[in-house]
C-alpha cells in the first residue's frame, strides 16, 4: 500500500466520532494491508514506530519540527509563495530566520502542527511529492532512520532528512509524518478498538474480540498479534489465544483493582482472601533473562503503560544476583525510601527516578526497593493461569530478599473485622491500605472480575481525594488540535481551604 492511500484512510478514520463506524474502517484497511505492511502499518496507526513497550524516539521537540518545515519551504516555494506567505516583497533565501517566525505564529493559532504542515505545503504553487509514490514500508524506513541518528550533528541531520521526506510526500502524508513524529494521532480510538477490527475481518462483527484481547494481555504486541491472526490460514481467534503466548521481553497487560466500599462487603463478594499491603510506588514489571535478550542486557522493566524503563533503575543488577531463576516475569511496585532512616519517601521522590540523564546519581540519592508480589513466568513456564496462592509459594523460591527487593507479606484473611483491621494497620503505617486477592485467581489483565480488590475510603478520612470535588471555576486554557474549534483545552479550578478560611 502507498504511504498516501494509508494517510487517506487516515484522515478518514479522523473524521468519524461513531466507535463502530471506526471500527469498519480500521477492518477495511487491515484487509488492505500485506503481510510486510501490518506491522509497521499498525505501529503508525497508533503515533509510533515500534510496539508500545519498545524505546524508539524521534527526540524531535516543536521547536525542530517547525524549523524542518522551513527548510523544507525554503527549497520547494517560490517567490510568489514567500512574498504571500511572509506578506512583504523582500526575501534572502539564506536567511530562514523570517520563515521559523512566521511558522512558529501560524501554529500557536492552529494549536496542531500535522495542520500546520498539511496548510504549508497545500498552499505551494508548485506542488511537490506528486510523482513520488512511497510506500507505508519505505515511509516507515526513512522515519526509523530519522529516529536512529545519533551523535554530533544529530538535530541538523534529523532536521534535513525530514525535510527531504516532505519534498516526497503529499499534504496530507506531512500532516500524518508530523504527529507520528510527536506520537500524537488524534484519531480517537484505543488498542481495543483495533482489537475489534481485527475480529471484524475475518467474522463480520466483534464476536471474537474476547478471544483477541485475551491473547494480546498475554504478549502486548498488537502488530505481532495482527500479523499472526490475518495471514495464518484458518487460524480462528480462539485458537490465536492458544498459541499466543507470554514472550521474554514483551510485557503482559497489567492486572488492576476493583473497588469495594468496605471488608464486610469484600468478603461477602470473595469469601477468603489474601491480604497484602499497597504500597504507593512505580508498577514495574520485570523480566529476567540469565541467557540475555537480543540486545545484550540480561533484563527489562516495563511500567503499567507498558514503557521500558531498564536504563532508570541501576538496582536490576542486584536484583538479577538475587534471582533464582534462569528465566522469571515479576510483577512489583518500585518506591523510593531514605538511604538514612530507611523510610518510604512520598510518590514525588519515587517518580523522579524515571529520568534519562544522571541516573547513577540519582540511584545513590533516592534508592529504590522493588516490592515483589507476583510470578508470572518461571523457568520457561507461563503461571498466569495457575492458581495465585501456588505463584505467591513459586515466587519465595524464586527471589531473596535483600536491599534491593523484597517479596510482599501477605496474609489470609476470612473475616471482616480481621481485614479491616488489617486494613487500617496498614494505613497507620503510612501506607494506602491494603489489596486484597482472590487466592485461586488467575492473573488477569485489567479491572475485570473481583480477582483484585482495594478499599474505598470513606468519605473525609485522612485528607485523600474523594471521588467528587467541590471547586471554583478560575480560568481556563486555550483549545489546542481537536480542542480550538471547541475554544477550551482546560479548565483552572480551586478548592476551599478550610484551615485558611
Amino acid at each position: 500500500m502507498f504511504f498516501d492511500q494509508f494517510t487517506q484512510y487516515l484522515a478518514d478514520l479522523e473524521k468519524l466520532s461513531s466507535r463502530l463506524d471506526i471500527t469498519e474502517l480500521l477492518a477495511q484497511l487491515f484487509k488492505e494491508l500485506g503481510k510486510e505492511e501490518i506491522v509497521p502499518a499498525s505501529y503508525l496507526l497508533q503515533g509510533s514506530l515500534v510496539a508500545n513497550y519498545q524505546s524508539l524516539e524521534f527526540q524531535l521537540s516543536n521547536k525542530m519540527l517547525v524549523r524542518s518545515l522551513a527548510n523544507f519551504y525554503g527549497r520547494h516555494s517560490s517567490q510568489e509563495d514567500k512574498k504571500q506567505f511572509l506578506e512583504q516583497n523582500l526575501f534572502d533565501e539564506n536567511d530562514q530566520k523570517a520563515i521559523i517566525k512566521e511558522l512558529s505564529k501560524k501554529y500557536k493559532d492552529l494549536g496542531d502542527l500535522g495542520e500546520l504542515f498539511y496548510q504549508v505545503i497545500n498552499n505551494l504553487t508548485q506542488s511537490t511529492g506528486q510523482d513520488v509514490k512511497l510506500s507505508i514500508i519505505e515511509v516507515h524506513q526513512r522515519l526509523e532512520k530519522i529516529a536512529q541518528e545519533g551523535g554530533e550533528g544529530s538535530q541538523d541531520r534529523k532536521i534535513n532528512l525530514l525535510a527531504d521526506l516532505l519534498g516526497q510526500v503529499s499534504s496530507l502524508s506531512a500532516k500524518f509524518i508530523a504527529r507520528i513524529i510527536l506520537g500524537k494521532m488524534r484519531l480517537g480510538f484505543s488498542t481495543m478498538t483495533m482489537l475489534d477490527a481485527l475480529s471484524w475481518v475475518k467474522a463480520g462483527d466483534k464476536s471474537q474480540s474476547l478471544h483477541l484481547e485475551e491473547a494480546f494481555q498475554k504478549k502486548a504486541d498488537f502488530g505481532l498479534l495482527a500479523q499472526l491472526y490475518l495471514f495464518e490460514k484458518n487460524l480462528s481467534a480462539k485458537e490465536l489465544a492458544k498459541i499466543y503466548q507470554m514472550e521474554l521481553g514483551i510485557p503482559v497487560m497489567p492486572a488492576l483493582c476493583q473497588r469495594l466500599n468496605s471488608a464486610q462487603e469484600i468478603i461477602d463478594k470473595m469469601g477468603e482472601v489474601i491480604a497484602e499491603p499497597k504500597y504507593d510506588g512505580l508498577r514495574i514489571q520485570i523480566h529476567i533473562n540469565k541467557k540475555g535478550f537480543a540486545d545484550g542486557s540480561f533484563y527489562k522493566a516495563y511500567t503499567r503503560n507498558l514503557e521500558e524503563v531498564s536504563v532508570m533503575f541501576p538496582e536490576l543488577e542486584q536484583f538479577l544476583k538475587q534471582c533464582s531463576a534462569e528465566t522469571a516475569i515479576f510483577d512489583s511496585e518500585a518506591i523510593a525510601y531514605d538511604p538514612k532512616t530507611k523510610e518510604f519517601l512520598a510518590f514525588q521522590e519515587t517518580i523522579s527516578r524515571k529520568r534519562k540523564y544522571q541516573i547513577d546519581t540519582k540511584s545513590q540519592e533516592i534508592p529504590i526497593c522493588f516490592y515483589v508480589f507476583d510470578l508470572l513466568f518461571y523457568d520457561g513456564r507461563s503461571l498466569i493461569d495457575e492458581p495465585l496462592i501456588d505463584r505467591k509459594k513459586l515466587l519465595d523460591r524464586a527471589i531473596k530478599d535483600s536491599i534491593v527487593l523484597k517479596k510482599t507479606s501477605y496474609k489470609l484473611i476470612d473475616d471482616p473485622q480481621t481485614l479491616s483491621n488489617y486494613h487500617e494497620k496498614q494505613l497507620a503505617l503510612g501506607l494506602e491500605g491494603a489489596v486484597i486477592k482472590k487466592p485461586d485467581s488467575a492473573y488477569a489483565a485489567g479491572r475485570k472480575g473481583w480477582r483484585w480488590v482495594k478499599i474505598k475510603e470513606a468519605e473525609g478520612q485522612r485528607g485523600k481525594l474523594n471521588d467528587t470535588l467541590d471547586c471554583i471555576m478560575l480560568g481556563y486554557y486555550r483549545g489546542k488540535g481537536k480542542r480550538q474549534s471547541f475554544g477550551i483545552g482546560a479548565l483552572l479550578v480551586g478548592v476551599f481551604d478550610q484551615d485558611s478560611a
